[in-house]
């Protein structure tokens, strides 16, 4: 059944990290990222897949954006690796990373790709890493300098701009339970993390500006929180995990406010005047959905935690099940719903705060070439989104995740976003079923325009 038709001028596109992509780790003057040094850690990526090796995305660039031209790709969401950019993560510019960035967003412009580059996709240079990382509030600082040279180098091309993805995941799975790099079990003595990324985002965003960089937003994820029962433990649980994995990012960045003053009180440094940094005005939200998720109070059933991974009893809330619906190859259970769900609650709690919101990544792992499952699971998506922009919610575009497969951080190559197959001992690309249906829709929509 055709899609409903989205507004004209709708933007179309696909999505990709470095770190998941690129390889090339110590190519060209590249200096290793956490993650880097995370993945070469015995058992860190549970399939052994070599992630220093990626998908050869570093080499093949030319042919991946021809995949994007095939597709009908209004724009490709990549990621600038900042240790390809500035090795140490301060100091000296290495050269040879902005000429490849330089070169990947010439080739896009000359097929008509908006090129829409993420400053920060989790790779933090390791020599900052090793000093502390985002516990660190120098390291907001070092990031804004590099955006200001990223953003020199490319701003003139450059018509859309990420300072940074998903700080709920690097600050929980990274600094709170330890199951990313840099592997810290912090608990909420990781909120440090939080609040040094929301303020590196807000000193980007007057560093790109300074040099001339345009339309700037970032990409949070957001899932709707549903209670596993009324009760007020279980209420009680998922209210709190609501706040963290939610508004404990959105509302500084839209509000100029923690949701919380018991957060605030937690927060490092003058959190005041860091929040007024943090709230610069931004041209567009970015949101990242893949499902819902049931929270209650804690019990022996609730064994996994933010984005299934296992969770300290310490925690005052457990996921549960959700149960009733189909489940992708990532067990994520496929509520597409959800994303229309979570983007009128972000338009009711903000109200003319929220800015235009693109969604910068949605997708799903499926097996195989003929995967019918992720055309199903993306067409619902869509046709969800369609019902969110129909109750008021302003969305200019979507970014399916991914364009091709790729590294998924410590699953390796077992889980596989991708529209277009990539067989990894040769790195070979095969275009999936949902890439020919992607490319169908985009063709579509731009023949209603």
């Amino acid at each position: 059944m055709t899609l409903p038709p989205f507004p004209h001028g709708f933007l179309w596109g696909a999505s990709a990290s470095a770190f998941q992509t690129e390889g090339a780790a110590a190519a060209e003057g590249k200096g290793p990222s956490g993650w880097d040094a995370f993945a070469a850690e015995p058992g860190r990526i549970k399939d052994g897949a070599d992630a220093a090796r990626g998908t050869g995305f570093h080499e093949r660039y030319r042919e991946d954006v021809a995949l994007l031209a095939g597709l009908g790709a209004g724009a490709f969401r990549f990621s600038v690796s900042w240790p390809r950019v500035v090795p140490g993560g301060s100091g000296p510019v290495n050269a040879a990373g902005l000429d490849f960035y330089d070169r990947l967003v010439d080739e896009l412009c000359a097929h008509g790709i908006t090129p829409a580059p993420t400053l920060y996709h989790w790779d933090t240079p390791l020599e900052l890493e090793e000093a502390g990382g985002w516990l660190r509030r120098d390291t907001a600082h070092r990031f804004a300098d590099y955006a200001r040279v990223v953003a020199e180098r490319l701003a003139d091309r450059v018509p859309m701009w990420i300072t940074v993805n998903e700080p709920a995941e690097v600050t929980l799975l990274g600094y709170a339970l330890g199951e990313h790099a840099p592997g810290k079990k912090l608990l909420f003595d990781a909120l440090p993390a939080a609040h040094h990324q929301l303020l590196a985002h807000g000193l980007a965003v007057g560093a790109l500006r300074a040099a001339g960089a345009r339309n700037i937003g970032l990409a949070v994820s957001h899932t709707p929180v549903w209670p596993a029962s009324e009760s007020e433990e279980d209420r009680f649980g998922a209210d709190l995990y609501d706040t963290i994995s939610n508004w404990l990012f959105a509302d500084p960045i839209l509000t100029g406010r923690y949701p919380d003053e018991n957060f605030a009180a937690l927060m490092p440094g003058p959190v005041a005047d860091d929040l007024a940094v943090i709230s610069a005005p931004l041209d567009w939200y970015g949101v990242n959905y893949y499902n819902p998720t049931r929270v209650g109070a804690p019990a022996p059933e609730a064994v996994e935690s933010f984005a299934g991974f296992e969770m300290p009893a310490e925690l005052p809330f457990g996921i549960r099940e959700i149960e009733g619906y189909e489940t992708t190859a990532f067990g994520w259970p496929v509520v597409p719903d959800g994303l229309r769900e979570m983007l009128v609650q972000l338009k009711a709690r903000y109200g003319d705060r929220l800015p235009p919101v693109y969604i910068t990544e949605n997708g799903c792992s499926y097996d195989g070439i003929e995967d019918a499952d992720r055309i199903r699971y993306l067409d619902g998506h869509l046709r969800a989104l369609h019902r969110a922009m129909a109750e008021g919610v302003d969305v200019r575009g979507y970014f399916v995740w991914s364009l091709t497969d790729n590294i998924e951080w410590i699953e390796g190559a077992a889980q596989r976003f991708g529209l277009v197959h990539v067989d990894y001992p040769t790195l070979r690309r095969t275009p999936k079923d949902s890439y020919r249906w992607y490319r169908d829709v985009i063709r579509a929509q731009r023949a209603v325009d």
